[in-house]
C-alpha cells in the first residue's frame, strides 16, 4: 500500500513529479473543484483547509516575536528540554548540507532555526526564521504546519506548498508530545531541496521524535511537571481563541474551544446528545460530538478530560470567569478592563449565545446600577458596547445637558432609535 505521508517514492524523477505537482496547485487555485487525482489526499485536504481559511498563496511569513519574548518563551517552553537531543542527532551534521532544523511549538511557531549557513540565509527571504507563525492557519500547507494540523509526520514537496514563495522548498516533520498526557507540544521539522522528500528523510525525523520523547519523559519524571498553573481558556473578543498552559499559547479551533467553555459550565459532566444540542441543535450529531472530542484530547490531554459524561478532570480558568469574578465581588472597573470583546463572536452555538448573552446582560446591569460616568463612557465608546442603547441613555443623564458631549450621546441614541 502506498504511504499517503511520504511525497517522492522511490524510482520518482523528482524534476517531473515538481512539473505534475505545480501545474496541479495552479489549477487548484483556479478551480477548486479541478484539481486532478495526482495530488496525495493529505495535501488537497490540507489545501482546501488553507483556502477555506483565507490564506494568500503569495504571502511569506509575516508575524515574528520580538527578540525579547522569543528568548523568553521558548527558554520556559517544554520544547527546549529535547533541543540538546535534536541538535545531536540532526543539527550537528547539517553544516555545508543545504539543509535547516527547525523545532516549533504546538501552533507552529518557529523557536529554532538551525543548520546550513547559507541555506539558513536563503530561507530569510520567505520568512523562515525563529520567532514567525507558520502554522497552517497562518502559511498553508507546509509540514511542520500541516503535521501539527493532522497530528501525524508528513512530507511536503515543492509546489505542495500552498504559499508559492515556499515552493522552491521541500520539508518533513513530526509532532512532539507530551510522554505523559499525550498533547502536542510542538513539532521538528527538516526542510531543504527535493531530497528531503524522500522516505529515509520522513524516518530520520520520526526517530528522533521518538528519541527526544524518551528524553523528555525522563526529564518529566525526574523534575516537577513544567506548567505549575492549571490551564487556561481566552476567548473574550477573540476570533482565535487561545489555551495558555504555562509558557505554551496554543491556538484552539472554534469548536475545541466552544466544547471546553461548555464542560467549563456544566462541571457535572455533559453526555454527547446533551453537548451535540449546545454546539448545534439541528445538524450535529453524538458521533460527530465523541470523534471532536478525540482530537481535542490531543490538544488537551486525555488526563484532562473524563467520559460518561465528559466532563473536566481538575481546573480550567478562564477569562469569562475572571469578569464572572469580578462582578460577583461588586469590582465594576476590573470587570469592564477585563471584558475585552464577547464570548467567541464568530460562534453561534445555542450554549455558547446563552453564555455570551447571560454575561453581556451581567455587565450591562452592573454598570447600569454603579452609574459611575467615567466606566459607562468607555462601555458606550467600546465595540461591545456603543450599540447599548439603555447605557447610552443612563450616561446621558450623567452630563452636562449644556455640553456638547450631551449633544453627542442624545444624537447618537436617536440612531439607535432611543
Amino acid at each position: 500500500m502506498t504511504n499517503p505521508w511520504v511525497a517522492v517514492r522511490p524510482g520518482e524523477d523528482p524534476t517531473a513529479l515538481a512539473r505534475t505537482v505545480s501545474r496541479a496547485h495552479e489549477t487548484f487555485l483556479e478551480r477548486p473543484s479541478g484539481t486532478d487525482s495526482s495530488v496525495r489526499s493529505v495535501v488537497l485536504e490540507s489545501w482546501r483547509r488553507s483556502r477555506t481559511m483565507g490564506v494568500d498563496p503569495d504571502r511569506a511569513a509575516d508575524d515574528a516575536m520580538d527578540a525579547v519574548s522569543l528568548e523568553r518563551y521558548r527558554t520556559e517552553h517544554p520544547m527546549s528540554l529535547i533541543r540538546p537531543v535534536v541538535r545531536k542527532l540532526l543539527v550537528e551534521d547539517a553544516a555545508d548540507t543545504g539543509l535547516l532544523v527547525a523545532i516549533t511549538d504546538a501552533s507552529g511557531r518557529l523557536l529554532w532555526v538551525e543548520g546550513d549557513t547559507v541555506a539558513k540565509d536563503r530561507a530569510h527571504a520567505m520568512n523562515f526564521a525563529e520567532g514567525t507563525d507558520w502554522s497552517e492557519s497562518r502559511m498553508g500547507t507546509n509540514a511542520p504546519g500541516t503535521a501539527l494540523a493532522v497530528d501525524h509526520c508528513v512530507q511536503i514537496f515543492a509546489a505542495e506548498h500552498f504559499a508559492r514563495p515556499v515552493q522552491d522548498w521541500s520539508c518533513s516533520a513530526a509532532p512532539v508530545h507530551d510522554p505523559l498526557t499525550g498533547r502536542i507540544l510542538g513539532a521538528i521539522d527538516i526542510t531543504g531541496g527535493p531530497r528531503v522528500a524522500v522516505p529515509e528523510v520522513l524516518q530520520l525525523v520520526r526517530a528522533t521524535v521518538a528519541a527526544a520523547e524518551s528524553e523528555l519523559r525522563l526529564r518529566l519524571l525526574e523534575s516537577p511537571r513544567l506548567e505549575t498553573a492549571g490551564p487556561r481558556l481566552e476567548v473574550l473578543g477573540t476570533p482565535r481563541p487561545t489555551l495558555v498552559r504555562g509558557a505554551e499559547r496554543i491556538p484552539l479551533s472554534g469548536r475545541h474551544a466552544e466544547m471546553l467553555l461548555l464542560l467549563q459550565a456544566h462541571p457535572e459532566g455533559l453526555g454527547a446528545d446533551h453537548l451535540a444540542v449546545l454546539l448545534d441543535e439541528n445538524d450535529l450529531d453524538s458521533v460527530t460530538v465523541r470523534a471532536e472530542m478525540s482530537r481535542l484530547r490531543k490538544v488537551f490531554g486525555a488526563d484532562g478530560l473524563a467520559s460518561r459524561p465528559y466532563r473536566l478532570v481538575g481546573t480550567l480558568t478562564s477569562d469569562v470567569e475572571d469578569v464572572r469574578a469580578a462582578l460577583d465581588r461588586g469590582d465594576v472597573d476590573t470587570a469592564l478592563r477585563l471584558y475585552t470583546g464577547t464570548v467567541l463572536p464568530s460562534s453561534d452555538a445555542p450554549g455558547i449565545e446563552e453564555i455570551r448573552d447571560e454575561l453581556r446582560v451581567r455587565m450591562q446591569a452592573a454598570l447600569l446600577r454603579c452609574g459611575d460616568p467615567v466606566l459607562l463612557a468607555r462601555w458606550t465608546a467600546s465595540v461591545h458596547g456603543r450599540d447599548d442603547a439603555r447605557a447610552m441613555e443612563a450616561y446621558l443623564h450623567t452630563l452636562d445637558p449644556a455640553s456638547a458631549l450631551h449633544a453627542q450621546v442624545e444624537a447618537r441614541l436617536r440612531l439607535l432609535g432611543a
